[in-house]
């Protein structure tokens, strides 16, 4: 029986925690631009959801991209129609006197599980404000949590922020989007740093890769990555492909295969936890 139940053991759990659709119809001239060509066009589940399969994915978190309501139902939506498509990360406007009523109404689906302000396009202390409290309250009332689309520059407010809230769980999209091109560790080390030792806030190695040169290598990217795998531990970093925003800088195998060295020294249930454990865990999927 010991040998039968080996046999037939599933498979690691492998989540994509952060990946995007869209429409360009939809987007009224918004990023992407058309100079941006391997993303201007349309991406949506039937492009993905080969990918998934082909590098034994199980599933997906879609995060919006778009700061607008209607972008988030029309990704809850494809929600609906995807099984592969476990959680959503929508937006909504936080510091809008109805917030707790748009929350509500998000909060009434059942695969929304995080929102997120689009702060590297806010001012740096837009997130560090007294008036969020009645969003903050309202998430944490419907067991949100915060993607933190944040630069390094937004990185000390955030940590004001995070230090308000203990109780919301926050995660930090791209690793903060550090400064790989031009091989600038600080402030950003010191910033992620701090904010790691919060427990309720986790990173996701994600994005890494259209933060560096157009011809990357992996080396370049492992000092961020092992600060992060040492400051977080394995126990709260996330890993997502930034599909299709991933293309403009290769692909998903590549990534894919790049995260396999990043993630060189650490032990096979680390890997998973980094994999797919800590997604399902943080999003409650």
């Amino acid at each position: 029986m010991d040998n039968m139940l080996a046999d037939t053991a599933l498979p690691p759990l492998r989540i994509d925690a952060h990946q995007h659709f869209w429409l360009l119809a939809n987007r009224a001239g918004q990023w992407p631009q058309p100079e941006l060509a391997e993303i201007h066009r349309d991406f949506l589940p039937d492009q993905l959801e080969p990918l998934l399969r082909q590098h034994g994915i199980s599933g997906s978190v879609l995060v919006q991209s778009l700061p607008s309501m209607s972008d988030t139902l029309f990704l809850l939506g494809l929600a609906d129609r995807h099984a592969f498509v476990r959680a959503v990360v929508g937006w909504a406007d936080l510091k809008a006197a109805n917030a707790e009523q748009q929350i509500q109404l998000l909060a009434s689906h059942p695969k929304i599980r995080g929102l997120r302000p689009m702060l590297q396009d806010l001012a740096d202390d837009w997130i560090d404000d007294p008036l969020l409290a009645p969003a903050v309250a309202a998430m944490q009332r419907h067991r949100l949590s915060m993607d933190a689309l944040v630069l390094p520059r937004h990185l000390p407010a955030l940590l004001r922020f995070a230090e308000r809230y203990p109780d919301l769980p926050i995660v930090i999209d791209h690793a903060g989007k550090p400064q790989i091109a031009s091989a600038a560790l600080e402030p950003w080390r010191a910033s992620i740093t701090r904010l790691a030792a919060l427990p309720q806030v986790y990173c996701k190695l994600s994005g890494l890769v259209t933060e560096a040169v157009a011809d990357w290598q992996v080396a370049q990217l492992q000092p961020y990555a092992s600060h992060v795998l040492d400051v977080f531990g394995a126990q709260r970093v996330i890993w997502g492909s930034d599909w299709p925003v991933v293309r403009l800088a290769g692909d998903y195998g590549r990534w894919l295969e790049a995260t396999d060295v990043l993630l060189g020294d650490l032990d096979p249930l680390q890997r998973q936890q980094v994999m797919g454990l800590n997604a399902q865990r943080f999003y409650r999927l």
